[in-house]
């Protein structure tokens, strides 16, 4: 019996390729990563063009839960319109008004079973204390953008401003850009900056330790949310999507 093709070749679309939506199929409920460059054009029309299709019922962003309502908020900013993307929030916020029935949930560091998992990892490798110290700190960074995050959704739903915690990265390439113009830019990028971290050896960090225990936990997440029994659309960084789908896939991605 022939494969079928790869999930992001049913897409007539650039910017929809294997590099970047990967399709593990379950045996309850189907799982679509989607990686991303953050604000890009091309990731936003990528999701946006995903979920056009697809209908999840569980939509699963990395995101921190604290920080998913003032998506929420942002994915309701009709300003420029109803077709243009959201001001603020990217292709999260994007991904959230695309699929208004799906069930959004936060998938990403901080919470209580990655501290948990941090914790125990650090102990278990007998981590220096510089390295821990560095961690830490890098945690507390993190948790401070959560609550300005969430304490920006309070502020937005009590006032008739929109509160924005942070600007959206600019790039030399925006929404009314050909598809074939956001593609070519977006893997431009994705390859200088993955050049960039090949030449810096993180092995044993803090920011190893840090990613690679939120990549477990997120792999643990949607692992918990697919055998519930929902397709899953999830929406991740793309430096995150092939160790994701490593992790989640036993039959390899589709």
């Amino acid at each position: 019996m022939a494969e079928s093709p790869p999930f992001a070749d049913s897409f007539d679309d650039p910017r929809i390729t294997a590099q970047f939506c990967r399709r593990l199929p379950g045996t309850a409920s189907s799982l679509v990563l989607l990686g991303v460059v953050h604000d890009h054009p091309a990731s936003v029309a990528r999701v946006e063009r995903v979920l056009e299709r697809v209908d999840p019922e569980t939509l699963a962003l990395e995101l921190p839960p604290a920080a998913l309502p003032l998506y929420r908020v942002y994915a309701r900013d009709r300003v420029r319109g109803d077709t243009a993307p959201p001001r603020f929030g990217g292709e999260m916020s994007a991904a959230i008004r695309a699929a208004p029935d799906a069930d959004a949930v936060g998938i990403d560091a901080p919470n209580w079973s990655f501290l948990r998992e941090l914790l125990t990892r650090l102990i278990g490798d007998r981590a220096s204390p510089a390295t821990a110290r560095r961690v830490v700190s890098s945690l507390g960074g993190a948790t401070r953008e959560a609550l300005a995050c969430r304490i920006a959704a309070t502020l937005t739903h009590a006032t008739p401003m929109t509160v924005a915690p942070g600007e959206p990265i600019e790039y030399d390439c925006d929404v009314d850009d050909s598809p074939e113009r956001q593609a070519a830019h977006e893997r431009s990028h994705v390859a200088a900056v993955q050049a960039l971290l090949g030449s810096v050896d993180t092995d044993g960090s803090a920011l190893a330790y840090r990613d690679e225990t939120r990549e477990h936990c997120m792999i643990d997440r949607l692992e918990a949310l697919r055998s519930e029994g929902d397709d899953v659309v999830a929406v991740v960084g793309v430096d995150h999507l092939e160790r994701l789908a490593n992790g989640l896939s036993t039959e390899g991605p589709n």
